[in-house]
């Protein structure tokens, strides 16, 4: 067969369109790339990520996560350029707030108490920077979203963990949202790199003795005991536990133990039957389990039961107690502080039942006037009728306690931020967590949910924690402070 032979010029031809054919398609390539990256990309540090396409990342408040959040997120972002324009007079650094803002209705945590959270972490800061307390290095308040029920938290960690250099100088993140799996794996990779915690509203019983985390929430084990002390001084002896098993939920089943070992802890006071289980994580059997529940407590009759599940299965379960078969027995059902995430449509609801319900907050407003030693009166009176909060963010109530902790967990980290660059110049993650162990006696935060000073594990010592009542309006009734021993601590 004859060697089929090409003119040279010819070759050169096929060889420059096969070059001008691949450099085509890898522009192409790219091009289409880069447009598939603009489109995911929702603002600078702000991504699409997930099935349901959320934005999740860090914002300096100019990206607005949620509309309801416009007017925080404005205050912030003006704030933040506020530092940068005087960076060369004052030094700073940043703080994250941590939360999932883009909430959905499987999310425990509610649209209203995380833009509450995020007000009162926004009054912390300007507290900080140019407020009544006043301090330096100034910090930049970072918005950190991971996206309903935290599934993208690695990327926004990630992201946060890339700004602990400058310009932003991370050195502390706050917030943390609820207790649940992927809060708990967030805060360990924070812990693997340095970066000081504050977590706000966390209390699960088990989240402890991790290097560099502290809480300002009080455990699940301290609401139990709070909680427990008022119930016998108030009479009860007798209950029924009700718990969600459901496998990743910290909080409710550490809730269960708690008050389960606080209840009986000496006296006349009993359980009078092992606990009754449902599991959350079952979507198509919790329901009935919860319905079938009112037919056994007509059997044993307790005074009380203690419900140691979420908030939004909580309506589900008056629902079935409403339409309980013994309507001459009276049930009182006592809860625990993500009953503060219910929405006020969901709290009319639950007030419909006619039941009576309690449980312990986290905080709440009313607990200065009640009990105007066991909180700061500088912080707590921002939070009074025609305070700042007031003023800057009209006719949204503040019940829920959100702000107060949002509030609380960024001034912790304003104290520890002020205290370790007192003795160094740059201020660095690691050294302002050493600072929370010494947030004791005349150093404790002087917070409006209460004076807070923190154990070696990270725990609040014997926090003040709220009872609260949910009256017949649908509407939060403060009741008392107590606290797991009996009386919260004061002003040193």
């Amino acid at each position: 067969m004859p060697r089929l032979e090409w003119p040279l010029h010819v070759v050169r031809r096929v060889v420059l369109a096969t070059a001008a054919a691949v450099t085509l398609v890898a522009a192409l390539w790219l091009g289409v790339g880069w447009f598939q990256e603009r489109q995911a990309r929702c603002a600078d540090g702000v991504v699409e990520q997930g099935p349901a396409d959320e934005c999740v990342g860090v914002s300096d408040g100019s990206y607005v996560f949620a509309p309801h959040l416009d007017a925080v997120s404005a205050k912030i972002e003006e704030e933040n350029r506020r530092v940068l324009a005087n960076a060369a007079k004052e030094p700073y650094v940043s703080v994250a707030y941590y939360t999932s803002f883009t909430t959905t209705a499987s999310d425990s945590n509610s649209a209203e108490g995380v833009r509450h959270e995020l007000q009162g972490a926004y009054l912390a800061q300007y507290r900080h920077n140019q407020g009544d307390l006043a301090a330096t290095p100034k910090i930049r308040l970072l918005i950190a979203n991971p996206g309903s029920k935290s599934t993208q938290w690695k990327h926004t960690v990630d992201e946060l963990i890339a700004r602990k250099d400058a310009p932003d100088r991370l050195v502390a993140v706050a917030g943390l949202g609820p207790s649940t799996e992927e809060n708990l794996a967030a805060i360990r990779r924070f812990s693997e790199n340095g970066i000081a915690m504050v977590g706000a509203t966390m209390t699960a019983s088990t989240i402890q003795d991790i290097n560099g985390f502290v809480r300002i929430a009080p455990t699940n084990e301290d609401e139990a005991f709070a909680g427990a002390g008022y119930l016998k001084r108030r009479g009860v002896t007798t209950g029924v536990v009700i718990q969600d098993v459901a496998q990743g939920d910290l909080y409710s089943s550490t809730l269960g133990d708690a008050f389960t070992k606080a209840f009986q802890d000496g006296g006349p006071h009993k359980l009078v039957s092992e606990r009754m289980t449902y599991d959350s994580s079952v979507s198509s059997a919790w329901q009935n389990e919860l319905r079938y529940m009112p037919g056994q407590l007509c059997q044993q009759r307790p005074q009380l039961v203690h419900f140691a599940g979420r908030g939004l299965h909580l309506t589900r379960f008056l629902d079935a107690l409403a339409n309980r078969s013994c309507t001459d027995q009276k049930f009182t059902v006592f809860t625990g502080d993500d009953t503060t995430n219910l929405s006020p449509e969901q709290l009319a609801r639950a007030a419909e039942t006619g039941i009576e319900v309690l449980y312990t907050g986290l905080a709440h407003p009313d607990m200065y006037r009640a009990a105007p030693q066991a909180v700061s009166a500088p912080s707590a009176k921002n939070f009074q009728p025609g305070g700042l909060m007031d003023q800057w963010f009209p006719h949204d109530p503040r019940e829920d306690g959100g702000a107060l902790m949002g509030h609380d967990a960024v001034l912790a980290a304003a104290h520890g931020i002020q205290m370790a660059a007192r003795w160094q110049g740059e201020v660095a993650g690691d050294a302002v967590a050493r600072m929370f162990h010494q947030m004791d006696g005349t150093q404790q935060v002087a917070g409006a949910s209460g004076f807070i000073s923190f154990q070696n594990n990270g725990n609040p010592r014997n926090k003040a924690v709220p009872v609260l009542r949910l009256n017949a309006k649908g509407q939060v009734e403060f009741v008392e402070v107590s606290a797991a021993e009996g009386k919260p601590p004061q002003e040193q």
